[in-house]
């Protein structure tokens, strides 16, 4: 906060945090979990000092005690489009599309974040946004119903888009109107157990998918989940039961490694909440309702378009063999043949680079900045390295992994809850709800990778030798283009 404006990593900080202490006060469970992953993250730093160094390197440190991500489920192209302007007022951008209908779930989605490196140390809060795709519905009389209850409802107060109306036109808010701003903003996140439908209209949309009757049903996209981060999530799954809280079966994600890889999560099953039904009498129908669930998660490094397609090889060969639920597979069949699979993955810090599987980090070190402008053997970055004059450390992975969002709804929604949509991926029509396109996700890494060694080389004192990388990482964002 800069005299009496509100920077909007500001903002994003105040709302991540007052977004934190409402939850904590709806879900109880909420709270003890936060408590075992600062329990589980102290205990990994404290035997892991080499972890401990990286993160503090790259400004992990500081930020993995208040890295939230939450999740919302949108009905229209509406809530879409205000959402993306209230998020940008906190410095929020969307990043990545993800067609979770492939997976089963009748949404489309994308995830509103900071994009640019000090945003992100100041505070990475994200939020997981999905929008509803009506035309998965089959029943066409219940998808009129639901397009008749979706455009009588208005899930943000005036006062919020009043003052989102004044950053667009100013380009900032005042520190009151900033502090007002996450008041009112708050509001549509928050839990009402008031249904806006009667039983019969709920049972109807939750035989459709229990995610349309969610998303439906409500005044608003209360959040179902906000999720801290942990530096070990098998020993945060190992310790849920203590805290008497029950994990889902898996983690999902990759398994286990030396060098964790994207994203890993698991959490505990939705909470089962009193519902109070609309009627035409005075006296409202109860009824329950489950939705809200917590979620842990742990982050590895990002990785490039050759490290997706064989991260994404290796994951699709494990889930055509094993189908958790089937008679014959067990969480554990499913975790032994993960790691069997990921074992042609490597799973070392200069294999990754050298590979050009994930995105880094460059930096010089106390020895380089020494010999800089003095020592010019080194005629490559792979030499600077060897010399000990440029060190690399892992980009973190600050998207998602759509089969990995898939298995958490579905494990919250029920294991019989499995649907199959023929629909095609429908970005286009994502995007023109939004109102612009989302961020490449890759090109994003490519960037950092790319601003990191060019300031290294720089204080080397040998810009020359930048290109071959950068070449690759040209070379990485047009793959993914072209995929």
């Amino acid at each position: 906060m800069a005299g009496r404006y509100a920077h909007p990593d500001y903002t994003r900080d105040l709302f991540s945090r007052a977004m934190s202490d409402m939850y904590r006060a709806e879900v109880p469970q909420y709270g003890a979990l936060l408590e075992l992953v600062a329990d589980v993250n102290a205990q990994t730093l404290r035997a892991n000092a080499s972890l401990r160094a990286s993160l503090e390197q790259s400004g992990e440190l500081e930020r993995l005690g208040v890295e939230r991500h939450g999740a919302i489920r949108l009905g229209t192209a509406r809530e879409l489009f205000d959402i993306a302007r209230v998020f940008a007022v906190m410095g929020m951008r969307p990043v990545g599309y993800y067609d979770l209908s492939v997976a089963g779930v009748p949404v489309h989605s994308t995830a509103f974040r900071p994009i640019t490196e000090g945003a992100l140390r100041r505070n990475p809060f994200r939020v997981f946004t999905s929008l509803l795709r009506l035309e998965l519905i089959e029943d066409r009389a219940l998808r009129a119903e639901v397009e008749t209850i979706l455009a009588a409802r208005q899930i943000f107060t005036p006062r919020v888009l009043e003052l989102v109306a004044i950053f667009e036109a100013e380009g900032r808010l005042t520190s009151p109107e900033a502090q007002e701003f996450v008041r009112e903003a708050l509001e549509t996140f928050r839990w009402h157990s008031d249904a806006t439908v009667d039983l019969a209209a709920y049972q109807k949309l939750h035989r459709a998918h229990r995610l349309i009757a969610d998303i439906v049903s409500f005044k608003g996209p209360h959040i179902n989940h906000l999720t801290p981060r942990t530096l070990d999530i098998d020993a945060v799954q190992a310790g849920m039961p203590r805290h008497g809280i029950v994990p889902k079966a898996v983690i999902e994600g990759p398994p286990r490694r030396n060098c964790p890889i994207l994203l890993r999560q698991t959490s505990f099953k939705a909470l089962e909440e009193p519902i109070a039904f609309k009627q035409n009498a005075s006296e409202p129908t109860a009824g329950t309702h489950t939705a809200r669930f917590g979620e842990i998660e742990q982050r590895g490094v990002a990785l490039t378009a050759k490290g997706r397609r064989l991260y994404d090889e290796l994951l699709a060969s494990v889930r055509r063999d094993v189908q958790l639920g089937a008679t014959k597979s067990s969480p554990s069949t499913y975790g032994a043949m993960l790691s069997e699979s990921f074992r042609s993955f490597p799973d070392d810090w200069a294999e990754l680079r050298s590979q050009a599987l994930a995105f880094f980090r460059y930096s010089a070190t106390e020895a380089g900045l020494a010999s800089a402008h003095s020592d010019k053997s080194a005629t490559t970055v792979d030499e600077l390295i060897a010399n000990g004059f440029l060190q690399f450390d892992p980009i973190i992975y600050e998207d998602f992994l759509p089969v990995s969002a898939a298995g958490i709804f579905q494990s919250n929604l029920g294991a019989e809850e499995q649907k199959s949509y023929a629909a095609q991926s429908s970005r286009a029509q994502f995007e023109a709800a939004l109102g612009g396109a989302v961020h490449d996700e890759l090109h994003l890494y490519a960037l950092a990778e790319k601003a990191s060694l060019k300031c290294a080389l720089e204080q080397l004192g040998a810009p020359q030798i930048a290109f071959a990388r950068e070449e690759n990482m040209v070379l990485a964002c047009a793959a993914l283009a072209d995929s």
